[in-house]
């Protein structure tokens, strides 16, 4: 690889839209190769460090892990891997998402539920919101308030 072609650590991690410890964590991780260095030390990127290093932010804006990406990296360079093995991780991920959707959802209806019962200008000894984080009731059960009770009361 000639120095023409090659980028600096600091030069990646602005292409790339990281810092400079990302790109050496994802080293570590094996999720970035190991760069050959310069007699002084200095890591030489190639072309490809960019495209692994976008494939990395591009997996992660999607939810995918750092060991689910590990994962589909290594379906690139397995043989005999084909794409129904990437689209079966990608549906695995679709319901991790979906599942945590409704998770955040129940949370939600549970905040609501919470805020609507609080009198406003009580004393936080009174507070029924950090009353129901101290009991023993789940905060996330069903039918802790009525959608119309959460309407009236906010």
């Amino acid at each position: 690889m000639s120095e023409r072609n090659t980028l600096t650590i600091g030069k990646l991690a602005i292409l790339g839209g990281v810092n400079v410890q990302t790109i050496r964590f994802y080293e570590r991780s094996g999720l970035l190769p190991k760069p050959p260095r310069t007699s002084s030390g200095y890591r030489q990127y190639g072309p490809d460090a960019i495209r692994r290093l976008r494939f990395i932010k591009q997996a992660q804006g999607l939810g995918f892990s750092l060991t689910e990406i590990d994962e589909l990296l290594s379906l690139r360079r397995k043989s005999g891997a084909t794409c129904s093995d990437v689209l079966r991780r990608t549906r695995q991920k679709i319901v991790a998402i979906n599942d945590k959707v409704k998770s955040l959802r129940r949370i939600i209806t549970a905040l609501t539920k919470l805020s609507a019962t609080c009198g406003r200008n009580g004393s936080t000894s009174e507070c029924p919101i950090l009353d129901a984080l101290e009991s023993s009731k789940d905060v996330l059960a069903k039918g802790r308030l009525s959608a119309a009770e959460v309407q009236r009361r906010s």
